[in-house]
C-alpha cells in the first residue's frame, strides 16, 4: 500500500462555510488535494461509465470525478448537503439519490456500476456487506475506510486482524489496498488513519459453490468467540467429527481458516 504524504500538497477548497460536519451522520471532509486526485486517478472513470458516488458530502471527489465521467449518481442522506448539490449541479450533471445507503437498491441503476465512497467510518462494514448482497451489478468498489477495517478486509489466513469481513469479502472480491490516508487530510480531523481499498467482484466462476445462506452462518458462528477453538463456536451446528470430516483441525481457531476451509465446513453442514 503506498504511503500518500500530505507535504507540498495544496488543500482542497472544502467550502465548509456554511455546514458543521454531523457526528451522527459520520462526517469528516476530505480536503486533501493529493488525496482527492490519486482516488480518482486510481478509479480512471470514463465519460459514458455509470459511476455512484457514496455520500458525497461537500463534493471534494464529486467534480474530479464529474468532469471525467461526464455524469455522476450520488446517494447521500444529509438534507443540506443534498440543497448544496442541487444549486451546484444539472440533473444532466448528476443524478441525487436521496436517503441512506444502507437503504440503497444500487442494482436499479444498472449493470457495470462503479461505486467510489469516503464512507462514513460508524456504518462502513453495513455498508461493505449491504453491496455485497448487490455485487452482480458492480464492477468495481473504490472506498476510503479506517484504516483497521482495511487491514481486516485483506488480511490472510493465520493473520491476526483475520474475521468475518476479511472471509466474506475475499469470496466475493479480489482486494488491494491503494492509500494510506492521515488524519490531516480530513476537516474534521478523525483519530484514526485511513485507507484507500480497490475491491473487483469476482466472477461467480472463480467462487467455490456452497450454499450461501448456510456459509454466512458458519462464518458468524466461528468468528463470535475468536479465541475459542471452532469445535467450541462451531458446537451447535457440527460435531468436531464433523469438522474433522472437512479437512478442519478441530483445535484450530476461525482466523486460521481459508475460504475453502469455510466452504468444507458448510458443506458438511448441508450434508447433516
Amino acid at each position: 500500500m503506498n504511503r500518500a504524504h500530505p507535504r507540498d500538497r495544496p488543500v482542497a477548497d472544502s467550502s465548509l462555510k456554511g455546514h458543521k460536519a454531523r457526528k451522527r451522520f459520520g462526517q469528516n471532509f476530505l480536503i486533501d488535494q493529493g488525496i482527492i486526485y490519486g482516488i480518482v486517478d486510481a478509479v480512471s472513470p470514463q465519460a459514458g461509465e455509470r459511476v455512484v458516488e457514496i455520500g458525497p458530502g461537500l463534493g471534494a471527489l464529486t467534480q474530479p470525478l464529474l468532469d471525467r465521467a461526464g455524469h455522476l449518481h450520488v446517494v447521500e442522506l444529509d438534507r443540506d448537503l443534498i440543497a448544496r448539490l442541487e444549486k451546484k449541479y444539472t440533473p444532466a450533471q448528476m443524478t441525487i439519490h436521496a436517503g441512506d445507503a444502507l437503504a440503497f437498491d444500487f442494482s436499479t441503476l444498472g449493470p457495470d456500476l462503479r461505486v467510489v465512497g469516503n464512507l462514513p467510518y460508524n456504518i462502513s462494514t453495513p455498508i461493505l456487506f449491504h453491496l455485497l448482497d448487490q455485487v452482480e451489478a458492480i464492477r468495481d468498489i473504490h472506498v476510503m475506510l479506517q484504516k483497521e477495517v482495511v487491514d481486516r478486509m485483506v488480511a490472510a489466513p493465520g493473520d491476526a486482524d483475520r474475521s468475518r469481513l476479511s472471509v466474506m469479502l475475499q469470496r466475493y472480491c479480489y482486494l488491494e489496498p491503494l492509500l494510506d490516508v492521515p488524519p490531516e487530510s480530513f476537516d474534521p480531523a478523525p483519530k484514526v488513519n485511513s485507507a484507500v481499498v480497490r475491491m473487483i467482484p469476482k466472477p461467480v466462476a472463480d467462487r467455490l459453490p456452497v450454499d450461501e445462506v448456510k456459509l454466512r452462518a458458519v462464518v458468524n458462528a466461528a468468528f463470535a468467540q475468536r479465541r475459542k477453538m471452532v469445535r467450541n463456536t462451531l458446537k451447535p451446528l457440527l460435531s468436531a467429527d464433523q469438522i474433522a470430516a472437512a479437512g478442519v483441525d478441530p483445535t484450530e481457531r476461525a482466523e486460521q481458516l481459508s475460504e475453502a476451509d469455510f466452504v468444507a465446513l458448510t458443506q458438511q453442514l448441508t450434508q447433516s
